[in-house]
């Protein structure tokens, strides 16, 4: 049993294949990250099934795929990862993150508690928000990197200087709606990641803070939800912070339904 790490995407997708297509929910993190990774790797068992895999990125932070706690643990150990390095941050399922935090016997500190939601039937809105949806456009873009920064200081991340390549990726290929009220302005908006083995997921979901209580983040995530289903995304995935218990009321309204719980950790020396 063993821990095998390459920067190569392809070599990752050969070596972890099975493993990915097996549980692409569970497997949604790494698989989103895959191609952008400074290291990916995967546990391979003793009859040579894969039964875990990870991703690194940003440098320093590390997210687990569907992993074995035993898998975890290994990660820990001197071997684990090559050159005995360790992240400073890791993130993925609960039970695999605490089996490889408390490996480690250094101390670390949890920074978010997180649910994997998985799109059954999609229930709009009702009663629906005023206003409708429309695609973002490169007009937006100002408009939606503002927001994007927005968005990251609301959750906790260290924001980036530009916002601009990011959102306008996103806007470029579709794959970011914005809800506007009756008099033409945007009001929240709402992203969904790349199709990669049948899963996409919903993501940069933001409001304004004056423009909240109206239903807006419902409009624009059904309407994101939607356009992915019509797409042929076979699930629809998204996060939720498990100290926010309205965003987690929302979205199982929309017709989303809990599919595991995820932690992330940042250690301290």
């Amino acid at each position: 049993m063993t821990w095998s790490f390459t920067d190569s995407p392809a070599v990752f997708r050969a070596a972890a294949a099975e493993h990915l297509a097996a549980d692409p929910a569970r497997n949604t993190a790494v698989l989103t990250l895959m191609d952008t990774a400074g290291r990916l790797g995967w546990w391979t068992e003793a009859d040579g099934r894969v039964t875990g895999v990870l991703a690194e990125a940003p440098p320093g932070v590390t997210s687990f795929g569907a992993m074995t706690e035993e898998a975890a643990r290994a990660l820990a150990f001197p071997g684990g990862l090559p050159g005995g390095e360790q992240p400073t941050e890791v993130r993925g399922e609960t039970a695999a993150v605490e089996a490889y935090a408390e490996a480690t016997g250094r101390p670390w500190a949890p920074t978010v508690r997180m649910r994997l939601f998985r799109l059954g039937e999609l229930t709009p809105p009702d009663p629906a928000p005023a206003g409708g949806e429309r695609l973002a456009t490169e007009a937006d873009v100002p408009l939606v990197a503002a927001w994007t920064r927005e968005f990251a200081v609301a959750i906790g991340d260290e924001p980036a200087e530009d916002y601009t390549g990011f959102v306008t990726e996103r806007i470029s290929e579709g794959r970011l709606w914005l809800w506007e009220a009756p008099d033409g302005r945007p009001v929240s908006m709402a992203a969904v990641s790349r199709t990669i083995e049948g899963q996409a997921r919903v993501h940069l979901v933001h409001t304004p803070p004056a423009e909240r209580r109206r239903g807006y983040a419902a409009g624009a995530t059904a309407a994101v939800s939607r356009a992915a289903r019509e797409a042929g995304v076979a699930q629809v995935l998204l996060f939720t912070d498990l100290s926010n218990p309205t965003s987690n009321a929302l979205y199982q309204r929309l017709g989303y339904r809990p599919v595991t719980d995820h932690l992330g950790v940042r250690f301290r020396g």
